[in-house]
């Protein structure tokens, strides 16, 4: 018999919680079909009439039928698997994981590449794991949207960079993924003088050949640490070659809007700062599809600022307020802050651009700061508040990559911390104390 999926979370006030489903109890079957995965689960309790197959911590078995109104949840999670979840087979020559010091919290050094997390969390996948059982699955089963690592449609260039001869199997598989209509989402992490200017180009127009199967295109630069000894020798790029990536960009953006009446390739905020070049218009970012990929956060801040500028108050009681941030963003965060004090008076803005020690100074994004790098870079804040973007917490733990918490960081800088959302009216509602419930960014 299958073992099931452990319970992990039960929902207060949920069908669940009434027929007493709990933390460790084991979904064994839905409606007499037993259960591998997540995908099992969900399909099975898309009805609105079910029956489940539960054991309890005991071992006592229970079947519960359950009749819920539609659009009305289970209030149920489960795990993923009860085999666990696929392993990355490859081994990039620019493996973020592999630049990580020892010492951290393992899950930091999970390697997953596991289809159903792409499914259900958008994590990128390789798709160089999968087995064609799986892919006969995703596709019978309609699992869409997928996101996958795409890197370079090349395939002797995507099997060097990820050292693994089924790496070069992609363009098979996202064409057969798209004859059957599976979406995909699609990153390129672009290293310089391997899979950037030729081979970045043949990418883009292979993946964007493909739409409507293809929804999105990121491009993002490369990341490097400081711990990359008996690694590949890689660069990061130059603002000069950041600015003809900028410029190239745009090119792109404008040939798929009008052949898709989308710009369907959207390039990391990160581009236009080291190039020193404006982010494009809200437009160009069409619905934001790859936010969580640091590809036009910066844009829809601002739009967000700018949606419910007038709404702010003319003054404040006097505060004064320490914003976290890490240097790529530092000018940016120091010029709105500038606008915001001309705007509120009584409001004073300190912005601390900090200098990621940790990882090396290559690494300038907010998100990958740790907590050490924060209290040895800020002075003693008096009691003073200071603003830390939930961007560089774990979202369960509010723990920092580093493993300490929020909690640590304020005994060390002698400061109250607030976890700001990552979007610009939650921002501006953290500073003034108050909702903006008018003119909400949509």
């Amino acid at each position: 018999m299958s073992k099931g999926l452990v319970v992990t979370a039960v929902h207060t006030g949920s069908i669940a919680e009434e027929m007493e489903i709990e933390v460790g109890d084991r979904v064994l079957e839905v409606n007499e079909e037993k259960l591998n995965d997540l995908i099992d689960f969900q399909f099975g309790i898309s009805e609105d009439e079910f029956m489940l197959l539960i054991e309890k911590k005991n071992g006592k078995q229970w079947e519960i039928e359950i009749e819920k109104a539609p659009g009305e949840f289970l209030g149920l999670q489960v795990e993923m698997s009860s085999q666990g979840l696929k392993t990355c087979r490859n081994n990039c020559t620019f493996c973020f994981v592999a630049q990580m010091p020892k010492g951290m919290r393992s899950s930091l050094y999970d390697k997953d590449d596991d289809y159903r997390l792409s499914l259900t969390q958008g994590s990128f996948i390789t798709l160089s794991n999968l087995s064609e059982e799986e892919i006969e699955r995703i596709i019978s089963l309609h699992l869409s949207p997928l996101y996958v690592s795409v890197h370079a449609w090349n395939p002797e260039v995507r099997a060097r960079m990820m050292r693994n001869p089924q790496a070069g199997k992609l363009p098979e598989q996202i064409k057969r993924f798209a004859e059957a209509g599976i979406a995909v989402h699609a990153q390129v992490v672009v290293v310089p003088d391997h899979n950037d200017g030729e081979v970045l180009a043949e990418t883009i127009e292979q993946l964007g050949g493909l739409y409507p199967a293809i929804q999105s295109i990121a491009v993002v630069p490369v990341g490097l640490t400081r711990y990359r000894e008996h690694l590949t020798s890689l660069r990061g790029f130059t603002s000069a070659e950041a600015g003809q990536i900028v410029v190239e960009a745009e090119l792109w953006q404008k040939k798929f809007l009008s052949l898709t009446g989308r710009h369907l390739v959207y390039y990391a905020d990160e581009f236009y700062v080291l190039a020193g070049r404006e982010f494009p218009n809200f437009t160009v970012y069409d619905e934001f599809p790859q936010l969580e990929n640091g590809v036009g956060m910066a844009r829809k801040f601002i739009t967000e600022l700018e949606s419910v500028w007038e709404l702010l108050p003319n003054q404040l009681a006097e505060r004064h307020v320490h914003l976290i941030t890490g240097i790529s963003a530092q000018v940016f965060f120091e010029s709105w802050s500038q606008r915001l004090m001309a705007r509120i008076k009584g409001l004073k803005l300190s912005v601390h651009g900090i200098r990621n020690d940790f990882f090396g100074t290559s690494v300038t994004a907010a998100g990958l700061l740790t907590a050490q790098d924060i209290a040895h870079q800020l002075e003693d804040l008096a009691g003073e508040e200071f603003f830390i973007p939930r961007v560089m917490l774990k979202a369960d733990e509010d723990l920092f990559l580093d493993d300490h918490d929020v909690k640590w960081l304020e005994e060390k800088v002698n400061g109250k911390a607030s976890i700001v959302e990552n979007h610009g009216v939650a921002f501006l509602e953290h500073l003034i104390g108050d909702s903006l419930e008018v003119g909400r960014f949509e």
